[in-house]
């Protein structure tokens, strides 16, 4: 059993009240936020370094530390092609290689986004290409065990790029 009644279609996300009936047996109505999925990129340069771009982000009351990200621009887009497009719009780098590290969902209980994360090897810098709505201010190489320390001491909290510093440094051998 599943009916469905949309309140609002968006750019990015739709908002919908899900009645459904769960594994034991409940039926509920659930307030269920559906996200077309998105990829982002742990770019790491020859020398250990992590592209950090610090990006305004309004919901979350200023700017943040990131990695390169950005919404798939269709369903069955590939997360690569979206990761490599990304990278190159947002900081300029294209990358030789882009590795798979794994996808994960940052927000399960009520959004099904999908975040593909790759690890970026072999950059080689180019001009960004930014959307009018993306204010980036700083792109930063910082050593990945610097990035890591970050993490930790609070100065990077955005879900994708905390998941991306931890995995790029199991990924290249870096204690985390």
């Amino acid at each position: 059993m599943s009916v469905t009644r949309e309140i609002y279609r968006g750019r990015i996300v739709d908002l919908r009240v899900e009645r459904v009936r769960l594994p034991n047996g409940v039926d509920v109505d659930l307030e269920i936020v559906r996200h077309i999925g998105a990829a982002a990129v742990a770019a790491v340069d020859d020398d250990g370094a992590i592209v950090l771009i610090r990006q305004w982000r309004h919901a979350a009351g200023g700017w943040l530390w990131e990695i390169p990200a950005g919404l798939l621009d269709a369903p069955d887009e590939p997360p690569h092609e979206c990761a490599a497009r990304e990278l190159r719009e947002e900081t300029g780098f294209a990358a030789a290689e882009l590795t798979p590290l794994g996808q994960f969902l940052p927000t399960p209980g009520f959004c099904d986004e999908r975040v593909h994360l790759f690890l970026a090897r072999g950059l080689r810098d180019g001009d960004h290409a930014r959307e009018h709505d993306e204010v980036i201010a700083e792109i930063r190489r910082v050593p990945l065990r610097e990035a890591v320390a970050m993490v930790r001491r609070g100065e990077i909290v955005d879900g994708k790029t905390v998941a991306g510093v931890f995995w790029a440094a199991i990924a290249l051998g870096v204690a985390p």
